[in-house]
Order: C-alpha cells, then sequence, then structure tokens
C-alpha cells in the first residue's frame, strides 16, 4: 500500500528487496530524528572523469567501513562500461552491511529490478533523461511488487515537472548530468537552482558534486532532505572522517 507515495513500512520489510532492514526513506528519517544530516555514501569501481576510484582497496570492505558511520546508506555503482561496476558487487555490499542499499545502474527493464531485489537492493534508481513516462511508471510498480523503494532523479525543471505525479518514494536532483556520464564539472547550485520546484512531501536527494560539509549545508538550506556522495567519499584520504564531518552539519540545517 502506498501512502503519500511511500510504502507501508511493515508490507516491504516482507517483501524481498533488502531483507531485515529498514527501507531507505525511513534510514533518512531515523537520522534526522538523531540530529544527523542524512548522508548515502557510495561504492563506484571507476570514473570516466576520475579513473580508479578504488584505488587498490576491497570494495566490500569499504562498504563496511562506511556502514560503521552513521551514514543512511550505502549506493552500488553497478553499470560495467563507464563505471567499472557489476551486479556481483551489489549483491556482495548488500549482504555485507546492515544499512539499505541503493542500487544504482541504467535501469530500463524489470528484469533488472527483479535482479536488484534478488540481489539484496532496498531501493533503485530511476533516470528521468532515459526513461518516457511510460516505462517510469512500469518500473515504479516493478519496484514495488519487489519490495523496492524507487529514488527517481533528475537533472532540469522540465524532469522535475515530468515526474511530478509519479507514485515514486524519492525525488533525487543530479547535480551533475548522467546523460554524459557526469564528466561535466558542476556543483550542488543545481540543487539549489531546482529544490524550489520539488512540491510535497516526497524525501529530496541533493546527488554528486558534493564535495565539503559547506556543500552540504548548502543543500539542506536549499531544501534537500538527504545527500548522496560519491567521487569525494572515495578520494578523500579518511573515508571515515569524511563521513563523520558531512554527518556531524546536523539536522535541521
Amino acid at each position: 500500500m502506498l501512502v503519500d507515495g511511500n510504502f507501508d513500512r511493515e508490507k516491504m520489510e516482507a517483501r524481498c528487496g533488502g531483507r531485515g532492514k529498514p527501507p531507505l526513506s525511513a534510514s533518512i528519517r531515523m537520522r534526522q530524528r538523531s540530529g544527523l544530516f542524512p548522508v548515502i555514501s557510495e561504492i563506484k569501481v571507476r570514473s570516466d572523469k576520475e579513473g580508479d576510484l578504488l584505488r587498490g582497496r576491497d570494495p566490500v570492505a569499504l562498504a563496511q567501513e562506511m556502514s560503521q558511520r552513521p551514514v543512511a546508506g550505502i549506493s552500488v555503482v553497478t553499470e560495467p562500461g563507464h563505471f567499472g561496476g557489476h551486479m556481483g558487487l551489489l549483491k556482495e555490499v548488500a549482504a555485507a552491511v546492515g544499512v539499505p542499499v541503493l542500487h544504482k545502474d541504467f535501469i530500463t527493464t524489470e528484469r533488472q529490478v527483479q535482479e536488484s531485489a534478488d540481489c539484496g537492493a532496498s531501493a533503485i534508481l530511476l533516470i528521468t533523461a532515459m526513461l518516457d513516462l511510460r516505462q517510469m511508471t512500469r518500473l515504479i510498480e516493478a519496484a514495488r511488487d519487489c519490495g523496492l523503494e524507487t529514488l527517481v532523479e533528475g537533472h532540469d525543471a522540465a524532469e522535475i515537472r515530468k515526474i511530478e505525479h509519479l507514485p515514486f518514494d524519492l525525488r533525487g536532483i543530479n547535480n551533475r548530468d548522467i546523460t554524459v556520464f557526469e564528466v561535466d564539472d558542476s556543483d550542488v547550485s543545481r540543487t539549489e537552482e531546482l529544490a524550489g520546484f520539488c512540491r510535497g512531501s516526497r524525501i529530496l536527494i541533493s546527488e554528486s558534486s558534493i564535495r565539503s560539509a559547506a556543500d552540504v549545508r548548502r543543500a539542506g538550506r536549499s531544501g534537500a532532505d538527504a545527500v548522496l556522495v560519491g567521487t569525494a567519499v572515495l578520494k578523500a584520504e579518511n573515508v571515515g572522517s569524511f563521513l563523520d564531518e558531512l554527518v556531524a552539519v546536523g539536522w535541521p540545517v
């Protein structure tokens, strides 16, 4: 059952995705109630812009290190061609951490949704720029059937308006352009520009180009409920200390 665009929590946890973990949306709200700014950390093998991001580290051990901090969740990028990921990585990370896992890939089919659930994801990313409304509706319904939440992201005002009426769970603003595989230079000003177009009570996540606590603060003051941090955390000299610094921005901002 959907209540204000969100799953009934008990029914969701009884289904196949993210077994034994709270939904990502619930985890975000729990961090807020604890006075922490909700941060979703990320496991990404490489990027076209930055090259190798793991630098010899074990991604599963790295995810476990991240999950020992008070993060709201962990994102796992499985796209192989540009980001070096694979579904086995999602399965291994989801089994190794106690926080919700977001599956990030170019998801376009119901089969991919089912595979996400089978690998232990709690939520999936749907990219507005790559899907029409009919596809989006179908994938949201498939995710619901699998007990997965949906994070639907936009990059401009037209995309935000396009998805407004759809029954997804979490809304994302990608500060970078995923259609060019995030090689563009941008910052959290995209969230500052677009947050005002996001109506309703759905959780809003500012994604990418979050490099510091100052960026987290800017995103939060613009209306974001959480941030998703990828490249910056993977490049940090000390992953745990960097995440602690972001979370310590606090809630409310």
